[in-house]
C-alpha cells in the first residue's frame, strides 16, 4: 500500500508542478498582452493628437485670415494718423518755438499782488 500511497502523492506532485508551469505561463502571457495593450492605446492616442493637431492648425488658419485684414487696416489707419500729427506738429513748430523762444528772452517781472 506504501508503493500505491507513494506513487499517487508522485502523481499530486506532478499534477501539482505542471498547474504551477500553466499558471506561470498565463501569467506571462497577461503581463505581455497588457504591455502590448498600453503600446496600442500610446499609439491610438498619439494618432488622435496628431488628427486633433491638424484640424486645429486648419482651423486656425481658415479663422486667421480675417484678423489678418482687420490688423493690416488697422495698422493703415494708424500710419494715417501718425502722419496727420507729424504734419500738424511741423505745421506749427516753427510758432511754438518763436513763442517759447520769446518768453525765454523777453521776461516781464510782474510783483506779487499781495505782499
Amino acid at each position: 500500500m506504501s508503493a500505491q500511497n507513494s506513487a499517487g502523492i508522485q502523481t499530486l506532485l506532478d499534477a501539482e508542478r505542471e498547474a504551477s508551469k500553466i499558471v506561470q505561463k498565463a501569467r506571462e502571457f497577461r503581463t505581455k498582452r497588457v504591455r502590448e495593450a498600453r503600446d496600442e492605446a500610446k499609439k491610438e492616442i498619439e494618432a488622435y493628437r496628431q488628427a486633433k493637431d491638424e484640424e486645429f492648425k486648419k482651423f486656425e488658419a481658415e479663422h486667421t485670415q480675417g484678423n489678418k485684414q482687420a490688423e493690416d487696416e488697422a495698422n493703415k489707419e494708424a500710419e494715417a494718423k501718425i502722419k496727420e500729427i507729424h504734419a500738424a506738429g511741423k505745421k506749427g513748430q516753427s510758432e511754438v518755438v518763436e513763442n517759447l523762444l520769446k518768453a525765454v528772452f523777453e521776461v516781464k517781472p510782474v510783483p506779487p499782488e499781495k505782499v
